[in-house]
Protein backbone atom coordinates (compact mmCIF):
# COMPACT_ATOMS: atom_id res chain seq x y z
CA UNK A 1 0.00 0.00 0.00
CA UNK A 2 1.50 3.21 -1.22
CA UNK A 3 2.20 5.87 2.12
CA UNK A 4 2.22 8.86 -0.71
CA UNK A 5 -0.47 10.92 -0.15
CA UNK A 6 -3.37 12.73 -2.42
CA UNK A 7 -4.15 16.33 -3.83
CA UNK A 8 -6.83 18.13 -3.49
CA UNK A 9 -8.27 20.64 -5.06
CA UNK A 10 -11.28 22.55 -2.58
CA UNK A 11 -13.83 25.35 -2.57
CA UNK A 12 -13.37 27.91 0.09
CA UNK A 13 -16.20 29.62 -0.20
CA UNK A 14 -17.24 33.42 -0.05
CA UNK A 15 -15.01 35.81 2.26
CA UNK A 16 -15.52 34.68 6.11
CA UNK A 17 -18.95 32.72 5.37
CA UNK A 18 -18.62 30.01 8.30
CA UNK A 19 -18.14 32.83 11.12
CA UNK A 20 -21.45 34.48 9.95
CA UNK A 21 -25.16 33.82 9.79
CA UNK A 22 -27.16 33.42 6.89
CA UNK A 23 -30.79 33.09 6.09
CA UNK A 24 -31.96 29.30 5.87
CA UNK A 25 -34.32 27.75 3.49
CA UNK A 26 -37.56 25.83 3.75
CA UNK A 27 -35.14 22.86 4.48
CA UNK A 28 -33.38 24.60 7.64
CA UNK A 29 -30.43 24.53 5.49
CA UNK A 30 -27.84 27.81 5.03
CA UNK A 31 -25.99 28.92 1.61
CA UNK A 32 -23.14 26.91 2.81
CA UNK A 33 -24.15 24.14 5.19
CA UNK A 34 -22.84 21.61 2.75
CA UNK A 35 -19.68 23.28 1.85
CA UNK A 36 -19.16 23.63 5.86
CA UNK A 37 -19.43 20.01 6.19
CA UNK A 38 -17.18 19.08 3.53
CA UNK A 39 -14.64 20.65 4.96
CA UNK A 40 -15.00 19.30 8.45
CA UNK A 41 -14.85 16.20 6.98
CA UNK A 42 -11.90 16.20 4.87
CA UNK A 43 -9.30 15.30 7.17
CA UNK A 44 -11.28 11.70 7.53
CA UNK A 45 -10.95 11.60 4.29
CA UNK A 46 -6.91 12.07 3.98
CA UNK A 47 -6.86 9.18 6.47
CA UNK A 48 -3.86 10.42 8.41
CA UNK A 49 -1.97 13.30 9.52
CA UNK A 50 0.75 15.18 7.09
CA UNK A 51 3.81 16.32 8.48
CA UNK A 52 2.98 19.29 6.57
CA UNK A 53 0.24 21.34 4.33
CA UNK A 54 1.75 23.16 1.01
CA UNK A 55 -1.28 25.12 -0.07
CA UNK A 56 -1.88 26.81 -3.35
CA UNK A 57 -4.29 29.77 -2.49
CA UNK A 58 -5.98 31.20 -5.45
CA UNK A 59 -5.96 34.67 -3.35
CA UNK A 60 -2.24 35.22 -3.87
CA UNK A 61 -1.69 35.42 -7.58
CA UNK A 62 0.29 38.83 -8.15
CA UNK A 63 4.15 37.39 -8.00
CA UNK A 64 5.95 36.89 -11.03
CA UNK A 65 6.96 33.80 -10.33
CA UNK A 66 6.11 31.44 -7.59
CA UNK A 67 6.72 32.37 -4.04
CA UNK A 68 7.14 30.09 -1.19
CA UNK A 69 6.11 31.53 2.48
CA UNK A 70 9.09 30.70 5.22
CA UNK A 71 7.29 32.53 8.28
CA UNK A 72 7.59 30.13 11.08
CA UNK A 73 4.70 31.61 12.58
CA UNK A 74 2.45 33.17 9.67
CA UNK A 75 -0.05 35.92 10.44
CA UNK A 76 -3.41 36.80 9.54
CA UNK A 77 -3.73 38.49 6.65
CA UNK A 78 -7.91 39.44 5.81
CA UNK A 79 -7.95 40.30 2.16
CA UNK A 80 -12.01 40.49 2.62
CA UNK A 81 -13.46 43.59 2.60
CA UNK A 82 -16.85 45.10 4.16
CA UNK A 83 -17.32 41.96 6.48
CA UNK A 84 -18.72 42.43 10.43
CA UNK A 85 -16.31 43.17 12.63
CA UNK A 86 -15.81 39.85 14.47
CA UNK A 87 -14.30 38.17 11.52
CA UNK A 88 -11.65 40.59 11.30
CA UNK A 89 -10.49 39.38 14.72
CA UNK A 90 -10.64 35.54 13.61
CA UNK A 91 -6.89 33.81 14.67
CA UNK A 92 -5.75 30.68 13.07
CA UNK A 93 -1.99 30.38 14.68
CA UNK A 94 -0.70 27.16 12.78
CA UNK A 95 3.42 27.45 12.12
CA UNK A 96 4.48 27.44 8.76
CA UNK A 97 7.19 25.19 7.71
CA UNK A 98 10.56 26.51 6.38
CA UNK A 99 11.94 23.73 5.75
CA UNK A 100 9.04 22.82 3.52
CA UNK A 101 9.33 26.04 1.44
CA UNK A 102 13.26 25.09 1.07
CA UNK A 103 12.03 22.09 -0.58
CA UNK A 104 9.72 23.43 -2.31
CA UNK A 105 12.29 25.97 -4.15
CA UNK A 106 14.68 22.81 -4.42
CA UNK A 107 11.78 20.99 -6.34
CA UNK A 108 11.18 24.26 -8.67
CA UNK A 109 14.42 24.98 -9.67
CA UNK A 110 15.68 21.03 -10.27
CA UNK A 111 12.70 21.56 -13.05
CA UNK A 112 14.23 24.75 -13.90
CA UNK A 113 11.53 27.05 -12.28
CA UNK A 114 12.33 30.12 -10.96
CA UNK A 115 10.95 30.76 -7.66
CA UNK A 116 11.57 32.99 -4.61
CA UNK A 117 10.50 33.56 -0.71
CA UNK A 118 8.36 35.87 1.27
CA UNK A 119 9.05 35.77 5.04
CA UNK A 120 6.08 38.47 6.25
CA UNK A 121 3.15 36.53 4.25
CA UNK A 122 0.54 35.90 6.58
CA UNK A 123 -2.82 33.52 5.99
CA UNK A 124 -5.00 34.75 3.55
CA UNK A 125 -8.55 33.68 3.72
CA UNK A 126 -8.16 30.97 0.98
CA UNK A 127 -6.13 29.53 3.88
CA UNK A 128 -7.22 30.17 7.10
CA UNK A 129 -11.11 29.79 6.33
CA UNK A 130 -10.86 26.43 5.03
CA UNK A 131 -8.23 25.19 7.64
CA UNK A 132 -10.16 26.53 10.69
CA UNK A 133 -12.65 23.54 9.38
CA UNK A 134 -10.12 21.23 8.47
CA UNK A 135 -7.51 21.31 11.25
CA UNK A 136 -9.12 23.02 13.53
CA UNK A 137 -6.64 22.70 16.34
CA UNK A 138 -4.02 24.79 13.95
CA UNK A 139 -1.65 22.10 14.92
CA UNK A 140 -0.65 20.88 11.59
CA UNK A 141 2.07 23.32 9.86
CA UNK A 142 1.45 24.90 6.67
CA UNK A 143 3.29 26.52 3.92
CA UNK A 144 1.84 28.97 1.08
CA UNK A 145 3.15 28.83 -2.58
CA UNK A 146 1.91 31.56 -4.57
CA UNK A 147 0.17 31.56 -8.54
CA UNK A 148 2.29 33.24 -10.83
CA UNK A 149 0.58 36.41 -12.14
CA UNK A 150 0.46 34.96 -15.90
CA UNK A 151 -2.13 32.73 -14.39
CA UNK A 152 -2.00 30.65 -17.21
CA UNK A 153 -2.69 26.54 -17.02
CA UNK A 154 0.42 25.35 -18.55
CA UNK A 155 3.03 26.76 -16.34
CA UNK A 156 0.58 25.80 -13.27
CA UNK A 157 0.67 22.21 -14.29
CA UNK A 158 4.31 22.07 -14.86
CA UNK A 159 4.71 23.63 -11.08
CA UNK A 160 2.29 20.92 -9.84
CA UNK A 161 4.57 18.39 -11.65
CA UNK A 162 7.81 19.67 -10.18
CA UNK A 163 6.34 19.33 -7.12
CA UNK A 164 4.56 15.60 -6.90
CA UNK A 165 7.61 14.42 -5.00
CA UNK A 166 6.06 16.26 -1.73
CA UNK A 167 3.29 13.64 -2.04
CA UNK A 168 6.38 10.93 -1.11
CA UNK A 169 7.77 13.30 1.48
CA UNK A 170 4.55 13.26 4.50
CA UNK A 171 3.22 16.35 2.49
CA UNK A 172 -0.36 17.29 1.78
CA UNK A 173 -0.96 19.20 -0.89
CA UNK A 174 -4.44 21.52 -1.42
CA UNK A 175 -5.32 23.91 -3.76
CA UNK A 176 -7.38 26.33 -2.79
CA UNK A 177 -9.93 28.08 -4.88
CA UNK A 178 -13.63 27.64 -6.84
CA UNK A 179 -14.38 26.26 -9.98
CA UNK A 180 -17.28 29.27 -10.31
CA UNK A 181 -16.10 32.30 -9.31
CA UNK A 182 -18.47 35.40 -11.36
CA UNK A 183 -18.98 37.78 -8.63
CA UNK A 184 -21.05 40.09 -10.59
CA UNK A 185 -23.31 37.06 -11.60
CA UNK A 186 -23.07 35.21 -7.87
CA UNK A 187 -26.31 36.09 -6.07
CA UNK A 188 -28.15 36.40 -9.44
CA UNK A 189 -30.83 33.41 -10.41
CA UNK A 190 -30.33 34.04 -14.10
CA UNK A 191 -31.07 31.23 -16.12
CA UNK A 192 -29.16 31.27 -18.84
CA UNK A 193 -26.68 31.97 -16.53
CA UNK A 194 -27.55 29.09 -14.11
CA UNK A 195 -26.89 26.76 -17.26
CA UNK A 196 -23.71 28.03 -18.33
CA UNK A 197 -22.60 27.01 -14.52
CA UNK A 198 -23.81 23.66 -15.14
CA UNK A 199 -22.57 23.25 -18.56
CA UNK A 200 -18.68 24.31 -17.06
CA UNK A 201 -18.78 22.18 -13.86
CA UNK A 202 -19.86 18.97 -15.90
CA UNK A 203 -17.11 19.39 -18.27
CA UNK A 204 -14.25 20.34 -15.80
CA UNK A 205 -15.80 17.05 -13.81
CA UNK A 206 -15.00 15.12 -17.25
CA UNK A 207 -11.88 16.02 -17.65
CA UNK A 208 -10.35 15.83 -14.41
CA UNK A 209 -11.91 12.40 -14.24
CA UNK A 210 -10.32 12.15 -17.55
CA UNK A 211 -7.88 8.78 -17.53
CA UNK A 212 -5.55 9.95 -20.03
CA UNK A 213 -3.48 12.16 -17.38
CA UNK A 214 -1.83 14.15 -20.57
CA UNK A 215 -5.02 13.99 -22.32
CA UNK A 216 -6.29 16.19 -19.20
CA UNK A 217 -3.39 18.26 -19.33
CA UNK A 218 -4.06 19.07 -22.55
CA UNK A 219 -7.53 19.31 -22.09
CA UNK A 220 -7.04 21.96 -19.14
CA UNK A 221 -4.56 24.22 -21.27
CA UNK A 222 -7.24 24.76 -24.10
CA UNK A 223 -9.67 25.66 -20.74
CA UNK A 224 -10.37 29.39 -22.01
CA UNK A 225 -11.77 27.85 -25.54
CA UNK A 226 -14.92 26.01 -23.61
CA UNK A 227 -17.66 28.42 -24.62
CA UNK A 228 -19.30 28.61 -21.04
CA UNK A 229 -15.75 28.57 -19.10
CA UNK A 230 -15.17 33.00 -19.11
CA UNK A 231 -18.47 33.67 -18.29
CA UNK A 232 -18.29 31.20 -15.00
CA UNK A 233 -14.53 33.39 -13.76
CA UNK A 234 -15.09 36.54 -13.97
CA UNK A 235 -13.41 39.34 -14.00
CA UNK A 236 -10.67 37.17 -14.31
CA UNK A 237 -9.73 33.01 -12.87
CA UNK A 238 -7.22 33.16 -10.66
CA UNK A 239 -9.62 30.96 -8.13
CA UNK A 240 -9.42 28.52 -11.04
CA UNK A 241 -5.55 28.31 -11.47
CA UNK A 242 -5.08 26.01 -7.92
CA UNK A 243 -6.99 23.31 -9.82
CA UNK A 244 -4.04 23.31 -12.90
CA UNK A 245 -1.12 23.43 -9.83
CA UNK A 246 -3.40 20.37 -8.52
CA UNK A 247 -3.64 18.47 -11.27
CA UNK A 248 0.31 18.86 -12.30
CA UNK A 249 1.22 17.47 -8.77
CA UNK A 250 -1.21 14.35 -9.65
CA UNK A 251 0.94 13.16 -12.20
CA UNK A 252 -0.72 9.70 -13.33
CA UNK A 253 -3.21 9.44 -10.71
CA UNK A 254 -6.58 9.72 -12.02
CA UNK A 255 -9.18 12.85 -10.48
CA UNK A 256 -12.20 12.40 -9.09
CA UNK A 257 -14.79 14.81 -7.87
CA UNK A 258 -15.59 14.23 -4.41
CA UNK A 259 -17.95 17.32 -3.41
CA UNK A 260 -20.31 19.21 -5.76
CA UNK A 261 -23.24 21.67 -4.46
CA UNK A 262 -24.39 25.17 -6.09
CA UNK A 263 -24.58 28.56 -4.53
CA UNK A 264 -28.60 30.10 -6.04
CA UNK A 265 -28.27 27.18 -8.73
CA UNK A 266 -24.63 27.70 -9.59
CA UNK A 267 -22.55 24.41 -8.72
CA UNK A 268 -19.09 24.57 -7.68
CA UNK A 269 -17.11 21.04 -6.92
CA UNK A 270 -14.07 19.40 -5.12
CA UNK A 271 -11.60 16.68 -6.67
CA UNK A 272 -9.24 14.05 -5.25
CA UNK A 273 -6.27 13.19 -6.91
CA UNK A 274 -4.75 9.75 -5.87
Amino acid sequence: MSNRFPVYFIPHGGGPWPFMEFPKNAEGKGPWDDLGAFLRNLADDVGRRPKAVLVVSGHWEHEPVPTLSTAANPGMLFDYYNFPAHTYELNYPAPGSPELAVRARKLLSDAGIESAEDEARGFDHGVFIPFMLIYPKADVPITMISLKNTLDAPSHIKMGEALEPLRDEEVLIIASGMTYHNMPMFRRADPEHVAQASRFDAWLADVIEEKDTQSRAARLSLWDENPDALACHVPDHDHLVPLFVAAGAAGSDTGKRIFTTDFLGKPYSAYRFG
